[in-house]
């Protein structure tokens, strides 16, 4: 297929725990955000949270309005090198949230729905009778097919906006190939945010469709 331009939405694949039964969780306990509707879930229950960074700390924030517990599962040794000072000061100060560290996930158990989350820790196993586990350690752009026609991160996020040559915010360093949400280098990893940048990018590409083809050059005089 010949195009002109390329947009480049393809988003991040979240990071997931080698767990036994996993798969079958994920949707029915295992979730990889906090919105409304899972927060519904831990009203009156205990919630996990696995993960170090803000992402973590602000839906461990989040779910305590409801929940009565969150545990905060880091395999780290505390949270002062992955999360904001501002952000963990709030988590250590909020007597719903319980922050373990040195700890890591061993196994899920439940029927049709989570039921049950048991970790380790320095003191040993810990079970945790809960139905929402909320697995936050990172996401892995898809930007691999892009064949490195594009400039990215070290993160391996497309960088885009005039730091690369770009005509335009969601520009990338390749002319007439633009990326806009959860894939792009800098930008919100929040749903509105990416449906805001898809609905702002359709201009800058209609500019780079309509620009005048580039001069060629002669030889000679």
């Amino acid at each position: 297929m010949c195009a002109r331009t390329v947009l480049v939405a393809t988003g991040v694949q979240y990071r997931r725990l080698p767990l036994d039964r996993l798969g079958s969780f994920e949707g029915a306990g295992v979730y990889y955000a906090a919105t409304e509707m899972e927060v519904r879930l831990c009203a009156q229950t205990e919630a996990v949270v696995v993960g170090g960074g803000n992402s973590a700390g602000q839906a461990a924030m989040y779910l305590s309005r409801v929940a009565k517990c969150v545990h905060v599962v880091v395999r780290g040794a505390s949270l002062a090198d992955t999360m904001s000072a501002y952000l963990r000061e709030r988590l250590e100060a909020d007597p719903r949230i319980v922050i373990h560290t040195h700890s890591q996930l061993e196994r899920l158990d439940g029927d049709d729905h989570l039921e049950r989350v048991v970790f380790t820790g320095p003191s040993g196993s810990h079970a945790v009778d809960c139905r929402a586990l909320f697995i936050m350690i990172g996401a892995a752009p898809n930007t691999e097919w892009l064949s490195g026609l594009v400039e990215l991160d070290h993160h391996g996020f497309v960088r885009t906006g005039r730091e690369v040559g770009g005509s335009s915010s969601y520009a990338t360093s390749c002319p007439g190939i633009f990326a806009v949400g959860d894939v792009r280098s800098g930008s919100v990893k929040r749903v509105a945010s990416s449906v805001g940048e898809g609905s702002v990018v359709v201009s800058a590409i209609w500019t780079h469709i309509n620009a005048p083809p580039p001069a060629e050059v002669g030889i000679g005089g």
